[in-house]
């Protein structure tokens, strides 16, 4: 039973850095653009917005898979 946890915990860490990264970098480009280009902030906060999602879906569908083991 306990390793079967430890292995949910693993699953969900390693599959929790790699998105936890891409927002960081997703966040960070959009606010520079923002600053560079104030006028295009509507643009582009709406393509920030998409693409942490789908990044944050990547770390879901870990999620998912911890629990189904």
């Amino acid at each position: 039973m306990t390793t079967i946890a430890f292995t949910g915990g693993i699953i969900i860490a390693v599959g929790s850095i790699g998105p936890g990264i891409g927002i960081g970098f997703i966040g960070a480009k959009a606010m520079e653009a923002i600053g560079r280009n104030p006028e295009a902030s509507g643009k582009i906060l709406v393509t920030m917005l998409i693409a942490m999602a789908f990044a944050e879906a990547i770390a879901i569908y870990s999620l998912i898979f911890a629990f189904m083991k």
